[in-house]
């Protein structure tokens, strides 16, 4: 049998198909929910609903890694050429029958695919956003040239869109690599990363167009404030960061013990192996496997950084209560610091169960949300916070 080339574009045009199928759904309640409404309602509805479906997708690619689907179909776009496991049963079941527990199942085939169709339809939602940005920017150039008052414009720049168009291309780069070169540790992570901004891209766009809707203005931070705020989402994006990699790596079940790892507050631990960062799943650059020592040095870093991002979520959160504009903010950085201790508490003496994963990789990409949420709806101010109305959270099906 001859070996499955990588790259097969042949389903290519199919899953597009597919992938604009599955966006009429929700493109067709955004516009009915929103009937008689104004273009910039409805921008702001898309947004909103593009957003939280780009959270699900994130959610679902965690569950894809987590069962170990991501091999699920060895090629890319499709699964053994065809646009669905459907057409690839007789090469899935030689290949399951060969190796029972290995990377491609009938199940583990239909997870991957899941998560490409609904990623195709995320990718055609934010081609709408783009287009119906920049229709409506178009608009208001033609009435400003026509009046004096057409006002400032509506919503934002239209590059906004434009410029999360071509990270959700660059995304599907970065899944498509994932694939090919074999679950590489480096590559998964910067697409768990790339996942992580698109998500921080909608949301900038989607407090800008509520702004818009709503008429309420950026509130204003003392500086010290403003700038703990961005430190805080700094450190909880390098924590991210590492807590892809403790997962890519397999790292996870290195320490099963809380505080302590392996019976010792500092275990031995091999960093030069455990941040070696480009080279293959499980083995290091001279070809030889990570040693364990390698696999505690990424989790345990991990676990340090966790101490510092929870007491400063913590006090960012009390901070932040004051500032009536932005409690709901500051309650939802409370309520997800303590999921996230939870679940990564759980990840580790109950033995990384799928459901503590998912919560965990759930929360961080929560946590990069509302840290966006709470920088977009401020800024900086001399003095005492402004005590403006809150910027309230858009319903998804509003």
């Amino acid at each position: 049998m001859d070996a499955q080339p990588l790259y097969d574009l042949a389903p290519l045009t199919r899953l597009m198909l597919l992938g604009l199928l599955i966006a009429l759904g929700p493109l067709a309640w955004v516009r009915w929910r929103n009937r008689g409404a104004s273009p910039m309602r409805r921008l702001q509805a898309l947004t909103v609903l593009t957003l939280f479906l780009t959270f699900d997708l994130v959610l679902f690619g965690a569950f894809t890694r987590l069962t170990d689907s991501g091999l699920g179909c060895p090629d890319w776009p499709g699964c053994y050429g065809s646009a669905s496991p459907v057409g690839a049963q007789a090469e899935i079941t030689a290949a399951q029958d060969a190796m029972p527990t290995g990377p491609v199942t009938h199940r583990k085939a239909w997870v991957e695919m899941i998560h490409r169709y609904l990623a195709t339809g995320v990718g055609v939602l934010i081609i709408a956003m783009t287009a119906s940005a920049w229709v409506q920017h178009r608009a208001w150039q033609r009435a400003k040239a026509s009046t004096a008052h057409a006002g400032p414009a509506p919503g934002g720049s239209p590059w906004w869109p434009t410029f999360t168009l071509l990270w959700v291309c660059l995304q599907g780069a970065f899944g498509a690599l994932t694939v090919t070169m074999k679950l590489f540790p480096a590559i998964v992570t910067l697409h768990l990363i790339g996942g992580l901004v698109l998500l921080a891209l909608l949301c900038v766009q989607a407090v800008q167009h509520t702004r818009a809707a709503q008429g309420v203005a950026r509130v204003g931070l003392p500086g010290p404030l403003r700038a703990a705020l961005w430190a805080t989402a700094a450190l909880v994006s390098a924590q991210v960061v590492l807590g892809g990699w403790v997962s890519t790596n397999y790292a996870v079940l290195a320490c099963t013990t809380f505080p302590t790892c392996q019976g010792s507050w500092w275990p031995a631990m091999d960093f030069a192996q455990g941040f070696e960062v480009w080279r293959e799943l499980g083995l290091l650059k001279d070809g030889s496997h990570i040693s364990f020592a390698g696999l505690t040095a990424i989790h345990y870093v991990h676990r340090l950084m966790a101490y510092l991002v929870l007491a400063a979520l913590v006090w960012l959160a009390w901070r932040l209560r004051r500032v009536a504009a932005l409690r709901a903010q500051a309650q939802w950085l409370a309520g997800l610091a303590g999921l996230q201790l939870a679940t990564g508490l759980s990840n580790v003496v109950l033995g990384w169960p799928l459901v503590a994963a998912v919560l965990h990789t759930g929360g961080a990409a929560a946590l990069v949300v509302v840290l966006t949420w709470a920088l977009a709806a401020s800024r900086a101010a001399v003095g005492q916070p402004e005590m403006s109305a809150p910027l309230r959270a858009p319903r998804v099906i509003a």
